[in-house]
């Protein structure tokens, strides 16, 4: 009577596990590929990082010409009011 157990256990239960971790390897496959083009796009930006002090000293340059424009400019508009 144990050979109908070991039966059903070959014809039902290891299909199922079979099935269920093809699934689990699948879902695996995609975090996977996921995980590398994350990867891929975190490389891609490192050059783009890389030159972040420069542009940050050219924006603050660009900041004081601006600032000492409108200064100017404030002046002249005070004058002209007064």
């Amino acid at each position: 009577m144990w050979w109908i157990g070991n039966v059903i256990l070959v014809v039902v239960v290891v299909p199922v596990l079979v099935a269920l971790l093809n699934r689990v390897l699948a879902a695996l496959e995609r975090i996977r590929a996921a995980a590398d083009d994350v990867l891929a796009g975190g490389l891609a930006l490192i050059d783009e990082v890389d030159t972040t002090p420069e542009l940050l000293a050219r924006t603050d340059q660009t900041i004081a010409e601006v600032a000492d424009g409108a200064v100017r400019y404030a002046g002249s508009v005070g004058k002209l009011l007064n």
